[in-house]
């Protein structure tokens, strides 16, 4: 189908100067266009893991799970007081934008759309009218809408963002492009069974409609992985000879609340409720794509059997029987990659990871994230909200390639879909399908 082709460590730790100055750990900035071979370098925040609007580093405001512990991402982190140092607009024009989804986290709201100078947000919609409300109030949206359907049939919207649950996230995406709507996604870009048909389709739409599409992962505009994208970009690091990337987060024995289509409720019976670790995989393959712009080319997986009651020996909705997963991957450098993801490991906790390359990390080259508008805040999973936003704004205003893009989308995702397989499997080595603009 080649279409061309935190164990207990703060985000504090994560940045750690040493870290850094070593290799270990990425901080990236992306400045402009990139080339296929130019964006391998960079990788960014961890990706939308639920939604919360406005909410960015209030911890008291912040999203929990069920064990009373923020989720990953929204810890209470400081806003860069340089971070429109050097920013120029790029246009007068303002995009009208329609956001869908104020789930757990309230993610429809929590991106900066309704503040920066290039959009419009003009619509606003979740099945449930309560939610709904509460985001048209905080996106400032004069319009509502019952459904997403409903809302990608207005003809005045240019762009949609995607905030929805994670199974919805390919099929709404499909409707929108062939709608004539640009389109950001947060993850994963593909889901579950049906995540290789859903692929298919999703590339076929980006490709027929030349509109914009882009995956929110979150872990491409974190400090260090934007810095390591920029090492390597500019030829500083070499060969990515091996990379390694974790999103930890101990559900806990109550679970994570998710959308539960049954009742329409966010509830501890959702599409959470023992879902496959590797289905949700951007926030650690991120360390190696994003980086790099490189592929994941073939996986080995395994699984340990999930700790918790409502994994059940695999007899659940996913029929999964895994709480934590670890992935090895070839890559296209001819490198490998560790990815891994857990539900229930104890004082394992948050989204990191480390890139080693032929040569050292050169601390010349600046890290630098690109300046944001005024009016934008960095906001939650390490600053990397509002450069998201302004990143898919930027590619439509100026016809660029967003630093996630279907390919990148594809990859991230897919990867961890097949590396599931294989675990289920064994640990076979199995083919990952490529896709590629």
């Amino acid at each position: 189908m080649n279409r061309s082709g935190f164990n207990g460590a703060s985000f504090k730790n994560i940045m750690d100067n040493e870290q850094l100055n070593n290799g270990n750990i990425i901080e990236n900035s992306e400045q402009g266009g990139l080339s296929r071979r130019g964006f391998l370098h960079g990788l960014g925040g961890a990706g939308a893991f639920l939604g919360m609007a406005g909410m960015a580093g209030n911890v008291s405001a912040a999203p929990k799970d069920a064990d009373g512990k923020v989720i990953p991402g929204f810890e209470k982190t400081k806003d860069d007081p340089n971070a429109a140092r050097g920013w120029r607009s790029v246009s007068d024009r303002k995009i009208k934008v329609g956001i869908a989804g104020y789930g757990l986290c309230k993610f429809g709201g929590a991106f900066f759309y309704q503040n920066h100078p290039n959009v419009d947000v003009v619509a606003a919609t979740d099945l449930d009218s309560g939610r709904c409300a509460a985001l048209a109030k905080a996106v400032g949206a004069k319009k509502t809408y019952p459904s997403c359907e409903e809302m990608i049939k207005d003809k005045s919207i240019e762009a949609i963002y995607i905030a929805t649950d994670a199974p919805s996230h390919a099929r709404l995406a499909i409707m929108a492009l062939n709608h004539g709507k640009h389109v950001v996604s947060a993850v994963p870009a593909v889901f579950g069974f049906e995540a290789e048909d859903e692929a298919e389709k999703l590339f076929d739409a980006v490709k027929k409609s030349g509109m914009k599409y882009m995956m929110n992962e979150t872990s491409m505009f974190h400090a260090d992985l934007y810095s390591k994208r920029m090492q390597y970009q500019a030829g500083a690091l070499g060969k990515i000879l091996y990379s390694e990337g974790e999103y930890w987060h101990d559900f806990g024995p109550k679970g994570l609340p998710g959308y539960n289509p049954k009742n329409g409720k966010i509830d501890l019976n959702g599409w959470r409720k023992a879902l496959p670790p590797m289905w949700y995989p951007t926030h650690a393959t991120a360390y190696y794509v994003g980086v790099t712009g490189g592929r994941f080319s073939e996986v080995s997986g395994l699984g340990t059997t999930g700790t918790y009651a409502e994994y059940n020996k695999g007899d659940n909705q996913h029929k999964n029987p895994f709480g934590t997963e670890i992935a090895m991957f070839k890559t296209s450098e001819g490198g490998i990659s560790r990815m891994g993801g857990s539900w229930d490991m104890k004082d394992a906790h948050g989204e990191k990871g480390r890139v080693y390359g032929e040569k050292p990390h050169d601390n010349k080259i600046s890290g630098k994230r690109p300046p944001l508008p005024p009016s934008v805040k960095g906001g939650g999973h390490g600053g990397s909200h509002g450069q998201l936003t302004n990143n898919f704004i930027e590619s439509i205003l100026l016809d660029k390639k967003p630093i996630v893009d279907i390919g990148d989308a594809l990859n991230m995702t897919l990867g961890g879909v097949i590396a599931h397989k294989s675990a289920m499997k064994g640990g076979e080595w199995m083919k990952i399908p490529q896709y590629d603009l």
